[in-house]
Parts: C-alpha cells; sequence; structure tokens
C-alpha cells in the first residue's frame, strides 16, 4: 500500500450504481488490492444481503460490510438467520450493520416504533443471543421472543455494528455492539467526540472498531474537490437532521447563520472551506494521505471511500492509484 496511515481503507458501492454489476464492482476492487467493500440498504433502493452474499461468492478474501439494515424492518430472528448463514457460508468475511433507519422512510413503511433506541438494543440483544447459540426468551416492548434457539448458529459469533450518529445511540453502540459506523459528514473531530461516548460505556475497555464513511476525490487540486463537495455539505446543513457533524467541530454559532438562509445555492457559497476539508478525502495523493492521517489520529479504525454521484463507478480503478 502506498499510503501508510494506520487505518483501513475501503471502498463503497453505492445506492445509484445498478445491483446486477455488483460482482464485477467487487472483483475489480478484490483484484486492484482492496480487502474490504460496503455495500448500502437503503429504502426502495436495493437489499443489502443479496449483493452482500453475491460479492462474497464471487470474491476470494474480500470482506463485505453491510450498511445499514434497519432494526425495525425485519424481525430479529430473520435478521440473524440472514447473518448466520452468511457467516457459515463465509466464515469471518461479512460485517452486519444494523441502524435506525430513516425516520421518514420507517414511517413510509409503518414500521417506526415508539422508542427508536430501545427497538434498536431489543433487536441488538436478540440477534446476538441467537447468533451466540443461545436459547433467546425476551418480552420486549418492540420485539417478543419465545423460546427461540437458531437450528444453525454460526461457529464463531459474527460482528454486529451500529449505523449511528447521535450521542444516545453512539453510547448504545458502546454498549452492545462490536463497532460503529459513522456515516459521510464525520470529520476527525466528529470521529473523536463519537470515540468519547463510546468509551464512556466500554468498561471492560472490549475492542470496539470504528468504520467511517468519507466521500472521497481524485483531483488535481484541493479547490476542485471543495467545488464538488460544496453543494453536499451545503445539503446537510440545511438537513436539520445532521447538526452532530458540525457542531463537534465546534462551529454551532455559524451553522445556525447558515441555517437561517435558508437556500442552498446561497449556503453553498457561504461554507467555509475548512468545514469541507474536514468533512472529506479529496485532492492529491499527499492530501488524501493527511485527510487519512487525520481520521486514523481520532480513532478510526477504517475509512469507507464513498464515489461522488456523478463521477461513477470507474472511481475504483482512480482510488486504487492513489492508494496502492
Amino acid at each position: 500500500m502506498g499510503m501508510q496511515a494506520d487505518v483501513k481503507t475501503a471502498i463503497s458501492f453505492r445506492r445509484e450504481f445498478p445491483q446486477e454489476t455488483v460482482m464485477v464492482y467487487a472483483k475489480e476492487a478484490e483484484a486492484l488490492g482492496f480487502e474490504e467493500l460496503w455495500v448500502v440498504e437503503d429504502c426502495f433502493y436495493a437489499s443489502g444481503i443479496a449483493p452482500a452474499a453475491a460479492i462474497l461468492a464471487s470474491t476470494e478474501r474480500m470482506r463485505v460490510g453491510l450498511a445499514i439494515m434497519p432494526v425495525v424492518a425485519r424481525n430479529p430472528v430473520f435478521s440473524a438467520m440472514e447473518i448466520a448463514t452468511i457467516e457459515r457460508m463465509y466464515p469471518g468475511r461479512f460485517i452486519a450493520g444494523v441502524g435506525h433507519g430513516v425516520e421518514g422512510w420507517m414511517r413510509q413503511i409503518g414500521a417506526y416504533p415508539r422508542s427508536p433506541l430501545g427497538a434498536m438494543r431489543e433487536g441488538v440483544e436478540i440477534m446476538r443471543g441467537l447468533l451466540a447459540g443461545e436459547t433467546v426468551n425476551y418480552d420486549g416492548n418492540q420485539f417478543r421472543l419465545d423460546n427461540g434457539k437458531l437450528v444453525y448458529p454460526p461457529a464463531n459469533e459474527p460482528p454486529i455494528y451500529l449505523g449511528v450518529r447521535g450521542p444516545k445511540s453512539l453510547a448504545l453502540s458502546g454498549e452492545i455492539a462490536n463497532g460503529t459506523i459513522l456515516a459521510e459528514f464525520s470529520s476527525p473531530a466528529y470521529v473523536r467526540w463519537a470515540r468519547e461516548l463510546i468509551a464512556s460505556v466500554n468498561k471492560d475497555g472490549k475492542k470496539h472498531h470504528v468504520a467511517v464513511f468519507a466521500y472521497a476525490c481524485a483531483c488535481e487540486t484541493r479547490e476542485e474537490g471543495r467545488e464538488r463537495l460544496r453543494p453536499l455539505v451545503a445539503k446537510a446543513v440545511l438537513s436539520g437532521s445532521k447538526d452532530m457533524y458540525f457542531t463537534s467541530m465546534g462551529v454551532g454559532e455559524e451553522l445556525k447563520e447558515l441555517q437561517a438562509l435558508g437556500e442552498i445555492g446561497a449556503v453553498a457559497q457561504r461554507i467555509p472551506d475548512d468545514w469541507i476539508d474536514q468533512m472529506g478525502i479529496f485532492g492529491r495523493p499527499d492530501d488524501w494521505q493527511a485527510a487519512l492521517d487525520a481520521f486514523a489520529q481520532a480513532g478510526a479504525d477504517t475509512v469507507v471511500l464513498v464515489p461522488l454521484p456523478e463521477l461513477g463507478m470507474g472511481q475504483v480503478k482512480v482510488f486504487a492509484r492513489y492508494l496502492f
């Protein structure tokens, strides 16, 4: 590997990419040197389990992460069955990501729980018990299980990561999960903040893996990368659901001023370059090196490179040239 940052680099398969191309993409990524590929499951786009299994079947060594299965969209028994089956078929190569799911989508499909945090705890506790080969009895507010036990549990309990972002959910991840997935717009400051929340409940000091998704762009200049990311960051500013990414950088007042503008073009023009610089990996190889180093020093174990939507699937080759 050309870059020596103390962090593993992975690549994602965007939800916008045609699903029938996933195996070709994965084979190419593995041949180019990537050890890990992450697929996305978003409501109305595509399943995450099916492409994950297809990738594992068509590659030799690559690990596959799934970000994320909404915990309320499937019964946790069936989620555990899916995870156990893949783990038995491809031992040690699958990472299951579980999350709350996008609130609007979960309401749209009639699955939004009374307590998202409580539903997350219940679902993951049931899954982990079943995957450990235990007989599980559970009487929760969201899920109930009477004397459940997998007929074919995996030989080794596979990891479950939580894809979360708020303080209570991050603390829960530190308590009940093997790792945490931090989404796009994370900065080193946000990773450090998340790590502190996770560590606050991790009393036994067990290893907790943090995987950070980051928009990536191989550019001739930093300015080109900033301009490509600028509208995406502007949209995040106005979303109202991603404030913690900015407040963790200590720019809460400036964030409120930009949100008051209310129009994406005006916001994009006013976003400080420094914000964008912290939220992506772009520029020349030495710029990538510095960004990866910053994420590693903040506590990231894996950085999942997310190609920009307009640049397409061919970015896997470009990224490999920058990394290996």
